[in-house]
């Protein structure tokens, strides 16, 4: 691992949090340690972290609301730590969009290497798609095509990546609606409409005009690079 890589530890308990950046250290992996909870969506959006650990009991605010707001602007991979037990349920429940959890107590060497095996799970990911036109960077809500950036909402950075999950695959709007929004909110098929509109448009600016979102009369969307 790099040590650019930096681990947001949110933990409201000074010792622990300086022994699991202690171990971090170790692995050649830099950290960010706050205590608060409120202190956490501001942090993340000024200095994104290539991962977050995040403890479910905090001052400010807890763990399943942060995690749930945090995914609505960025797919940073997110660790739960919890010491209640009867929590585990609901933190792998696709509702909080977390990647993983562990229950204290816990092994600071076994907390490590959940960090380390989900960072190697995001580097795969990208390394997936670095050999083609479009580039995506899941941990970093961000995109490039033909190497040029992509300036996208996250609403569009969603449709996006869910369309290029499967290249060639026709998405129906339902189907799309369903990933474009966390919250599950009511929208209508209009909605999708206009963010494929100014994706596409923001497409064919870095792609030289070229159009790679096609409309399947009556059925849906799909990407073709």
């Amino acid at each position: 691992m790099s040590a650019a890589r930096t681990v947001m530890i949110v933990e409201d308990e000074p010792k622990l949090a300086r022994l699991i950046a202690d171990y971090l250290a170790a692995d050649n992996l830099a950290s960010q340690w706050i205590a608060d909870g409120t202190q956490v969506e501001p942090a993340v959006r000024a200095h994104p972290p290539q991962l977050v650990l995040l403890d479910l009991m905090l001052p400010g605010r807890d763990g399943l609301s942060i995690c749930k707001d945090l995914r609505q602007f960025t797919d940073v991979p997110i660790i739960m730590v919890t010491a209640r037990v009867e929590e585990v349920d609901r933190l792998l429940g696709l509702e909080i969009g977390a990647d993983d959890y562990i229950c204290k107590p816990f092994s600071p060497r076994e907390l490590v290497a959940r960090v380390k095996a989900l960072l190697r799970r995001v580097d795969r990911a990208a390394s997936v798609s670095r050999f083609a036109r479009l580039v995506v960077y899941e941990e970093r809500h961000q995109a490039q095509l033909d190497g040029r950036t992509l300036d996208l909402t996250p609403v569009e950075f969603r449709l996006l990546n869910t369309l290029r999950s499967e290249p060639g695959r026709i998405f129906s709007r339902n189907r799309l609606l369903a990933n474009l929004y966390p919250d599950h909110r009511v929208v209508t098929d209009r909605t999708v409409d206009s963010h494929v509109k100014n994706l596409r448009r923001k497409l064919a600016a870095a792609a030289a005009g070229e159009d790679l979102i096609r409309s399947i009369y009556g059925v849906g969307y799909r990407l073709e690079l």
